[in-house]
């Protein structure tokens, strides 16, 4: 009957805090809402590490996200030099996860300003890390007037390290005197800095270096034919505990295969190639955040003229 139906809608009670005794109200409850969020939030802290690079191959706990630690536009001590980071990638997936926000954190608190730039190659050839170097110093903006070559798999542990604007000349961060690997007096591989000037001095790197090896050398050579001379770190005590390696070579091979004249070719200095032929194009431009951490990734697409290197395949 009429006179036994149920109150309007709008007059019932949440069900939630139909629950609740009578004098309960929603105040309390927000509180205790937020007591509980906050003893998550210390929780997650507590039992995870975004800040640490990866130890035994594995990545450590996901963390939330680190508030990033970006630079302060009128602080003087921040300098007035912005690095560009260049790294060559293809498929390292969780090399990236570690590295962007280890390396912005790094710089960051070196009071470095910096834009990390991952050279994605996406093409079906075989990989170019010379080639992605010279794509990336030409799409890294006017804003930046450094750059850093610099693998995905090493990481800095030694804040004393420089990577400071190098104007005195190239500055090779992974000396061989502190490098894990490699340790030949000519080597500059890994990390090393150099002004977007010096770079165009020695027309960037050769684009004829398909799969692993050999480019470095090449461009040491490049590098003092432009009457340039390498520095590197003085100072540092940790040896050849100064980097973390993270390529795991059991798990992922290098490219080492040579193919037709690539063996003799690569002992060459390639006198004509580099910047002003380097063939790409960009198929997207992403700005990401990593943990926290700002990159922007670069698709590329390279191209080869299998005339000039019938290498750049596997054949």
């Amino acid at each position: 009957s009429p006179a036994a139906a149920d109150p309007a809608p709008c007059h019932r009670s949440p069900p939630l805090l139909g629950l609740l005794p009578g004098r309960f109200s929603v105040f309390p409850l927000f509180f205790l809402a937020l007591l509980l969020g906050f003893a998550s939030l210390l929780w997650l802290q507590l039992s995870c590490s975004g800040e640490g690079p990866v130890s035994g191959g594995s990545l450590r706990q996901s963390c939330p996200p680190q508030a990033p630690l970006l630079p302060v536009e009128d602080e003087p001590a921040w300098g007035p030099h912005r690095l560009a980071l260049l790294v060559p990638f293809r498929e390292r997936f969780e090399e990236l996860l570690a590295f962007v926000p280890y390396m912005h954190r790094f710089l960051s608190k070196k009071k470095i300003r910096h834009h990390i730039f991952i050279l994605n190659q996406l093409d079906h050839f075989r990989f170019n890390r010379a080639s992605l170097i010279n794509v990336g110093f030409l799409e890294s903006g006017n804003d930046t007037d450094y750059i850093a070559m610099h693998d995905v798999d090493l990481l800095p542990l030694n804040e004393q390290l420089d990577y400071g604007f190098p104007e005195a000349g190239p500055f090779h961060v992974a000396s061989p005197e502190l490098h894990p690997l490699y340790h030949y007096k000519t080597y500059v591989g890994g990390i090393l800095l150099l002004t977007k000037q010096h770079y165009e001095m020695c027309n960037g790197m050769s684009n004829r270096f398909w799969g692993w090896g050999r480019e470095d050398d090449e461009f040491y050579r490049r590098i003092k034919g432009a009457g340039l001379q390498v520095r590197r770190p003085s100072g540092i005590t940790t040896g050849y505990e100064t980097f973390q390696h993270l390529h795991d070579p059991a798990w992922r091979k290098r490219d080492q295969k040579r193919i037709a004249a690539q063996k003799q070719e690569q002992f060459k200095v390639d006198r004509e190639g580099g910047l002003n032929n380097v063939r790409y194009r960009i198929e997207s431009r992403t700005a990401l955040s990593v943990a926290g951490a700002p990159c922007t990734v670069l698709n590329i697409l390279l191209d080869c003229d299998t005339n000039e290197t019938p290498w750049c395949t596997f054949g």
